[in-house]
């Protein structure tokens, strides 16, 4: 081990702990070996961010991205420090005074709001409050949606509109093999939909799902995609789309090819309903409708056409995007939804990276060269250190404030726990409470 403190040896931490902080992490050691000390912060007692909370719970093979950040995490001159609010427990400027380089990595964990009337009425939800619940997210683990309406409306064309319609429709058995929290699971398996509609603004060309997620809808037990053949251009203009698009195209016209015959034995219908703009969500203390005004592209921009219909509907989940959480004192472009910067930058010794930089855009791999990237940033302003506290200043100051920090190997007794206590046909049954994860991890 390299001796803290010492001017060759850089001190570097790490807001959040989600693929973004652990990708620039393993570009730290990559690039300096054992001349870096790296602390890895994150909120919760428990690591991974976006793979733990934010991924879909069937989605496992994604999920085993996060074998690659216990390697990391493993390294001897890397720590794990949860269970720590930065901006809270400690400022961002106290952590510059300790750290050559502090790297926000934070993501974008607050739902991006619509501004329609009516969007604070209850049972609407944003995707990441909606996705938290079905994840176990602590933040969101009370929130208990009313799924006893016929009808559920996903505002959105990307893959989480994908994601929150299609475990909407799920049985319990297709659950098997997942991480979904057994509270979400008992609550869908109670629940009464037999009509998912799926709000877009523009039309099938535009639309931000993949081939993959797109597919799985072909394979659901009891629910069935219905779009409308006329919603589709002519065939011969998909020769213009990305192969990619182009692949989730097909899956399209296959789905608007579907006969009766097709959806015999189906008990949920799944409809697109593109060219078509959310304008109020309507009722008194709840929702009771959506108000949808038909929509056509001009210069590839949806534009309304006047037509307004109303869907009866009881739940509403808008997911149309993400923004990063302000942190006091460091500088916030709202309009974008993350902190201002100029190419990761954000001032001396202090950076971002991943979506805290460039916005809620990519997939989990977008965030491995921009992770690469900040750190060659980083090392060009940094040079060989300047001899800070680092990890030493950092305990000091933990001490002195009654911090419960949690370690990676806190964690490990933590996923022990939750994987001894998994359902049969779950690898794990998530604790859902920051004071459970705390009483697992031994430092309750």
């Amino acid at each position: 081990m390299p001796i803290i403190g010492s001017e060759w040896v850089r001190q570097v931490a790490i807001v959040g702990s989600g693929p973004a902080g652990y990708y620039t992490a393993e570009a730290a050691l990559k690039l300096w070996g054992d001349e870096v000390q790296v602390d890895i912060f994150d909120c919760l007692p428990v690591p991974y961010g976006l793979i733990r909370s934010g991924v879909a719970p069937d989605h496992q093979s994604i999920k085993a991205v996060s074998r690659r950040y216990e390697k990391t995490s493993l390294a001897e001159n890397v720590r794990f420090v949860g269970n720590v609010m930065v901006g809270t427990d400690i400022s961002v400027a106290e952590l510059q005074e300790l750290y050559d380089a502090v790297v926000l990595a934070t993501g974008a964990p607050r739902d991006r709001l619509v501004g329609l009337p009516g969007e604070d009425l209850g049972n609407v939800f944003g995707s990441a409050a909606f996705v938290g619940w079905y994840n176990g997210h602590p933040e969101f683990e009370a929130l208990a949606p009313d799924l006893s309406d016929k009808t559920a409306v996903v505002v959105g064309n990307g893959n989480v509109a994908l994601d929150v319609a299609r475990i909407l429709a799920k049985t319990r058995e297709e659950f098997d093999g997942s991480d979904i929290v057994v509270n979400a699971l008992n609550m869908l398996e109670a629940s009464s939909i037999d009509k998912i509609v799926v709000l877009g603004r523009r039309g099938p060309h535009q639309i931000a799902m993949t081939p993959k997620e797109l597919g799985e809808l072909g394979h659901l037990h009891r629910a069935s995609p219905r779009i409308e053949p006329a919603d589709l251009p002519e065939e011969g203009e998909d020769a213009l789309l990305e192969p990619g698009q182009r692949k989730s195209v097909n899956h399209l016209r296959a789905y608007a090819a579907l006969g009766d015959e097709d959806r015999a034995g189906k008990a949920i219908d799944m409809e697109f309903d593109f060219f078509a703009s959310p304008k109020a969500i309507l009722g008194d203390d709840r929702v009771e409708a959506i108000e949808v005004e038909r929509t056509k592209l001009e210069n590839n921009r949806a534009v309304g056409t006047g037509e307004i219909y109303t869907i009866p509907t009881g739940l509403v989940v808008i997911c149309i995007g993400y923004q990063t959480s302000p942190i006091p004192d460091v500088p916030f472009d709202t309009d974008a939804g993350r902190f201002a910067n100029d190419d990761g930058r954000i001032l001396p010794g202090l950076f971002c990276v991943g979506w805290a930089r460039r916005g809620p855009s990519g997939t989990i791999g977008t965030n491995k060269p921009d992770g690469f990237g900040i750190i060659d940033i980083i090392a060009e302003d940094i040079g060989t250190g300047s001899g800070k506290q680092g990890p030493v200043g950092f305990d000091a100051l933990a001490a002195e404030r009654g911090l419960n920090c949690v370690t990676f190997e806190d964690w490990q007794k933590i996923d022990e726990a939750e994987i001894a206590r998994a359902r049969e046909g779950s690898p794990r049954e998530k604790f859902v409470k920051v004071d459970e994860m705390i009483g697992a991890a031994g430092k309750g």
